[in-house]
C-alpha cells in the first residue's frame, strides 16, 4: 500500500514554507538596514516588552532554542545593545535589560515591523484578518495538545 503524501500540499510543510519566507523578507530587512539577525530582533523584542528576563525567559517567551538565545545574548551585549546585570540571591541568574541604543533601535525596528505587517495583510478586511487569527489561535492550540505526551 502506498501513501500519497504530496509535500506541497501537506499542511505543516506549507505553514514552514510561509514562515520561512515572511521570516527571510523581514529579516533581509533587519540585517541590512540594521545588523541585526532575527533571533537577536526577537531578543530585542521581548525585552521591550518584558524587561529584566533571563535568558531562560527569553528563550521560553521566543519558543527559541537555548543556545540560539544565548549567542544572540552574547552578540547582543558585545554590541552594546543590552545590559547584563546579575541577581542578587543568585550570581548564576542573569538579568537581561536593553541599553539606551538597544530601546533606539527596538523603536526603529518595530516601526519597519509594523509596516512589513500591514503590507503583508493588505488587502484583508477585518473578517477575513479575524478569522485568520482564530484558525492559527486553534492550530496552535491544537498542535500543542497533540504535542504533550
Amino acid at each position: 500500500m502506498s501513501t500519497d503524501l504530496k509535500l506541497e500540499d501537506f499542511m505543516p510543510y506549507r505553514l514552514a514554507v510561509l514562515s520561512n519566507t515572511v521570516s527571510t523578507t523581514v529579516a533581509r530587512a533587519y540585517d541590512k538596514r540594521f545588523n541585526v539577525s532575527i533571533p537577536e530582533w526577537r531578543v530585542i523584542a521581548v525585552l521591550g516588552r518584558f524587561p529584566g528576563l533571563s535568558a531562560v525567559e527569553v528563550a521560553e517567551r521566543t519558543m527559541m532554542d537555548k543556545v540560539a538565545v544565548s549567542r544572540a545574548v552574547t552578540k547582543l551585549i558585545k554590541n552594546g545593545r543590552i545590559d547584563r546585570e546579575f541577581a542578587d540571591a543568585d550570581k548564576r541568574r542573569s538579568i537581561l535589560n536593553l541599553s539606551e541604543e538597544g530601546k533606539q533601535l527596538h523603536d526603529e525596528i518595530a516601526e519597519l515591523a509594523l509596516g512589513f505587517e500591514r503590507d503583508l495583510l493588505e488587502g484583508f478586511s477585518p473578517d477575513e484578518l479575524e478569522q485568520l487569527n482564530n484558525i492559527m489561535e486553534r492550530l496552535l492550540a491544537r498542535a500543542r495538545l497533540i504535542g504533550t505526551p
